[in-house]
């Protein structure tokens, strides 16, 4: 069997596609791409899905602790630019047939939740719920959330708007 990923939400993220028969490819994380243009932030994962665009995967890992995501409500997804700027040049390098997106694997805090019905992963005593925001949606959202730290992230209707449940990307 081989080693999952270094971080315990890439873990949950890369069990949930083993879980889901799913293909993929784990990027390494450690090589670092240059280009033309200067160094390109590596992705996490490519996920082959059973029709449409391979999908160029960037997880970002974040805690959840509201009590209902009937509105989705209390969600960060905030990320640095570096991360948007990675995946547009991934996504263009790669062309036609590979779209882009964030995967925010969410760690739910509480124990009593209403999950208003979405897939929850338990793995390594954790509990999790993982949302797709592809990388266009994202970035014709963006609003700058840290000039010091650069990082963007959306707007909560914004986010409602753009998130899909993992299933309705990847399956």
């Amino acid at each position: 069997m081989r080693e999952l990923s270094p971080n315990h939400y890439e873990r949950a993220f890369e069990n949930w596609l083993i879980d889901n028969r799913i293909e993929y490819v784990r990027a390494d994380e450690h090589r670092s791409v240059v280009s033309t243009k200067g160094k390109v932030k590596s992705f996490d994962f490519l996920v082959y899905r059973r029709e449409g665009p391979v999908i160029i995967v960037e997880v970002k890992g974040r805690r959840f602790r509201g009590a209902s995501l009937e509105k989705l409500a209390g969600f960060e997804c905030w990320v640095t630019r570096e991360d948007v700027e990675g995946l547009c040049r991934w996504q263009e390098a790669f062309g036609r047939g590979y779209e882009a997106a964030f995967v925010f694997a969410y760690k739910v805090e509480k124990v009593d939740v209403d999950f208003d019905g979405r897939e929850v992963l338990d793995f390594e005593g954790r509990r999790y719920v993982f949302f797709c925001v592809r990388l266009d949606d994202y970035r014709s959202s963006m609003k700058q959330r840290s000039p010091k730290w650069r990082t963007v992230t959306l707007p909560a209707a914004k986010f409602r708007h753009c998130a899909v449940h993992i299933n309705k990307m990847l399956v």
